[in-house]
């Protein structure tokens, strides 16, 4: 039976403990840049792509999640998108983040503070990272399902939910993380 690896500095997804990721995150980096954050994004989604797809699950009701994996310094998502599903408009509360998607296509529409909103159309393979002060919102899209990895640092920043894009603020505070037990 697999076991999840769980250290006081690191949590891995039981699904995911036997393949390379515990040696991605770095434990002992506390800070991820959005450089970095694509880095792992895109090495996890490269790497460990037939673990993901064994574990990714499709729901017409809701969009899935599952967290990959929990250090002091980052968290590690995997999330599915079926067409039209989406997030609400939000930030991610002051911590920086990246997504790469897995498999699909993606559309975001996003802003930070004082700016436009943009559009992008994201494939498979396509990876970006983004600092602090972007508020966006994803879209499933294409014909088929989506698959996406997600990074964020620091962890456990609750995200801020907008009604539009429009409503961000001209600045986005930092919210605090919740303390791990």
């Amino acid at each position: 039976m697999t076991q999840s690896i769980t250290r006081p500095d690191l949590e891995v997804h039981p699904q995911v403990a036997e393949s390379p990721l515990a040696g991605l995150l770095h434990p002992e980096r506390l800070l991820w840049t959005p450089r970095e954050l694509v880095g792992l994004t895109k090495a996890v989604a490269a790497e460990l792509a037939p673990e993901l797809h064994g574990l990714v699950r499709f729901d017409q009701d809701q969009r899935w999640w599952a967290r990959l994996g929990l250090t002091d310094g980052v968290e590690l998502w995997l999330l599915s998108w079926l067409p039209g599903q989406h997030t609400k408009p939000h930030d991610h509360g002051g911590a920086s983040g990246s997504f790469t998607v897995l498999l699909g296509e993606l559309d975001e529409q996003y802003r930070y503070p004082g700016g436009p909103i943009r559009d992008r159309h994201h494939t498979a393979g396509d990876g970006l990272g983004f600092g602090a002060g972007r508020a966006h919102q994803v879209t499933g899209a294409g014909g088929g399902p989506a698959a996406s990895v997600h990074a964020y640092s620091p962890p456990l920043v609750p995200t801020r939910d907008y009604a539009s894009l429009r409503d961000v603020p001209s600045e986005i505070p930092p919210l605090p993380a919740i303390v791990r037990p």
